[in-house]
């Protein structure tokens, strides 16, 4: 592994560089990578402003200072969901204007809380429609894997700055598979929280109706499982905060699932990175249950139907209450608000009964197993300029998404946590990525078989992190 956040904030903690020298390694590398485009807006005054302060902190408050898991760690928000305060988010769109907010959402303040140091906004899709990270107004955001390959989308400026260095973390959104479809294009680990788990106030604007969480993309399980610990809880939102499960370290039951059907079929060596994980988990003493396809083809049409009219009568929603003059925006983001207000009302109505059987479904299917292992993306990750939003297709354009994650939204329509992580590479040495899903509530148990997985050390960062040796 070549560094995490773990380990540079306790290179800063220990004294061994400043969150000042941290932020500054940050900054230059951001300028070094700036072709990736992960980067869509940079305050170099703000990120070394609050380095500072840190620093200040760790001299005249150690004890407060210490109790930061995260202090001096340099980090950057998205351009969509949050907001943190003065960073002027624009969901990628020409819509907005780049103007600072003036307030913390309540997961931006918790950011600041655990220590972190954010600089500056990555690049997200417009609106977050889309699996690639390419937004009109630009910059194209590449894979630093192989810049030919997009980074995923919608939080693919993200992933695209963790893997490269930039930063060792950094704030994502998922409301479809956009915090786990760039982790697993970018070799990182992304974590969808259980519905309620995270805040989303106190607009809870980014909620979609429940489906997308925030947390981040990591380049490993213990800054997952660490930033997760320190950001979850007392959401105060519109559902109960989920209780978390106790582990008892026993033998799991994990459901097998190697097949994603015959209309958006997954690469043969994707499949076998799947299986592979199965029988490492099988040695350990767990007991693999093989799924069949049967079982999900329902609840898989089903989620993408939720989430194509759900972000299409937000959007439109969103469009009509902020008054924004629609035609600037990209073409397919003007079909899919045209299709949001076109959804007659008994139509969404029945969209969200399937959503609740979906989540149903699966309180069933985790009666007889206790974990999901499963694939992530079904091909490798597509050349940029495969997720076009120059034309008016939302059904072409929903399809491209199903057939490149077929299984993304299931996490988000049903509330149950899920994970993804990188577990080989392919001949063209991009990650083989594999996803688990678990109980609404699980992360810790689901974050303990991730780590299992991860000690195999199957897949090592390319790149270091800023700062880091």
């Amino acid at each position: 592994m070549q560094g995490d956040a773990t380990e540079l904030a306790a290179a800063i903690r220990h004294g061994s560089l400043s969150a000042a020298e941290a932020m500054q390694a940050a900054i230059a590398m951001a300028a070094r990578q700036e072709p990736l485009g992960a980067i869509a807006y940079l305050d170099r005054a703000m990120g070394l402003a609050s380095a500072h302060d840190r620093d200040r902190e760790r001299r005249i408050a150690p004890d407060r200072f210490s109790a930061r898991p995260f202090a001096g760690v340099p980090t950057l928000a998205k351009d969509l969901g949050g907001p943190f305060r003065g960073l002027p988010v624009r969901a990628g769109s020409r819509l907005f204007e780049r103007k600072g907010g003036d307030a913390d959402s309540d997961l931006a303040s918790r950011f600041r809380d655990a220590g972190f140091c954010p600089f500056g906004l990555t690049t997200s899709p417009e609106f977050g429609l889309s699996l690639a990270s390419e937004p009109a107004i630009g910059p194209v955001c590449r894979n630093p894997l192989d810049p030919a390959r997009t980074a995923g989308g919608s939080s693919g400026g993200a992933a695209a700055a963790v893997a490269a260095g930039i930063v060792a973390i950094a704030h994502a959104t998922d409301a479809g598979g956009s915090i786990r479809v760039p982790a697993a294009c970018c070799g990182l680990v992304g974590l969808k929280p259980t519905r309620g788990a995270i805040p989303g106030g106190p607009s809870f604007g980014n909620h979609l109706g429940g489906i997308a969480s925030e947390l981040a993309v990591c380049r490993s399980v213990r800054d997952t499982a660490l930033i997760f610990s320190r950001l979850s809880g007392n959401s105060r939102g519109p559902v109960p905060d989920p209780l978390p499960a106790e582990i008892d370290g026993g033998r799991l039951r994990i459901g097998l699932l190697t097949d994603t059907g015959p209309v958006h079929p997954t690469e043969g060596s994707r499949l076998a990175a799947v299986e592979d994980a199965a029988r490492i988990l099988q040695r350990d003493g767990h007991v693999i249950l093989p799924l069949a396809w049967a079982e999900f083809e329902w609840n898989v049409a089903a989620s993408s139907r939720a989430f194509a009219d759900i972000v299409s009568v937000n959007l439109s929603a969103l469009i009509e209450t902020a008054g924004l003059e629609e035609s600037r925006a990209e073409p397919l983001t003007q079909a899919f608000a045209a299709r949001g207000r076109a959804l007659p009302a008994t139509m969404l109505w029945n969209t969200l009964h399937d959503a609740v059987l979906v989540s149903h479904a699966f309180w069933a299917l985790f009666d007889k197993v206790d974990c999901i292992l499963m694939p992530m993306l079904a091909s490798a990750p597509l050349a940029i300029g495969s997720f076009p939003s120059d034309h008016a297709d939302t059904y072409l354009h929903l399809e491209r998404m199903a057939a490149f994650a077929p299984l993304a939204c299931l996490a988000n329509i049903s509330g149950f946590p899920a994970l993804t992580l990188p577990f080989g590479q392919d001949e063209h040495a991009m990650p083989l990525p594999v996803q688990l899903m678990m109980p609404m509530g699980h992360e810790r148990r689901l974050l303990s078989l991730a780590a299992r997985l991860e000690a195999e050390a199957r897949w090592q960062h390319r790149f270091p992190v800023a700062g880091l040796p």
